[in-house]
């Protein structure tokens, strides 16, 4: 069943390609953290999360957490695609579409302006159509959504955009479920 609901939302996701003329795929590193009970842990019968790191042979695991799903509200949706909040530097926060077809984060031009941020680099990217554009590149100290945070992260401007793409760099860790008025994000 997994496997499905895994092929169906990459079905989806190539969907929202479609939609999108300006999706940009991108690839970055970054960190997010969040709290993570590691790769060895069990849900209890009431739901809590219980890391198994020593059972498993590795004392780094980090602390049980009942976070193991972040949920944020969906503002309004762009062609169907989720439209939700997100926070940079701790300070400042924009509507950003959910993208789960662009490999990395787009701001717009309007929200390097008020982040002031100056033009670090440039990146060659492919869009939807398969044509190939340059996009100036900065880096954001963090960007944050529902108690998941990213630091450090590079993000792509474009110029003459409307709305910012949040993308796998940001969420890449986490499987995503759209619902009707929510999205969760699933820590693997």
């Amino acid at each position: 069943m997994k496997n499905a609901w895994r092929r169906w939302t990459t079905t989806v996701n190539l969907a929202a390609i479609a939609l999108m003329p300006t999706l940009i795929f991108l690839a970055f590193s970054h960190r997010a953290t969040a709290d993570d009970p590691g790769a060895c842990y069990m849900i209890n019968s009431s739901g809590k999360t219980v890391a198994l790191g020593r059972l498993c042979g590795n004392s780094s695991i980090a602390a049980p957490s009942d976070n193991k799903v972040f949920r944020v509200s969906i503002k309004r949706r762009f062609g169907g695609t989720p439209v939700i909040d997100v926070t940079f530097n701790d300070k400042k926060t924009f509507e950003m579409i959910v993208d789960t077809g662009a490999s990395g984060t787009i701001i717009t031009q309007g929200m390097a302006n008020t982040l002031e941020l100056q033009a670090t680099g440039s990146m060659q990217a492919q869009i939807a159509d398969g044509s190939e554009v340059e996009f100036p590149t900065s880096k954001v100290k963090s960007i944050a959504v529902g108690g998941v945070t990213a630091n450090n992260l590079q993000v792509a401007i474009a110029p003459k955009g409307s709305i910012g793409l949040l993308g796998h760099d940001f969420f890449g860790k986490y499987d995503i479920k759209i619902l009707e008025k929510e999205v969760e994000f699933h820590y693997r």
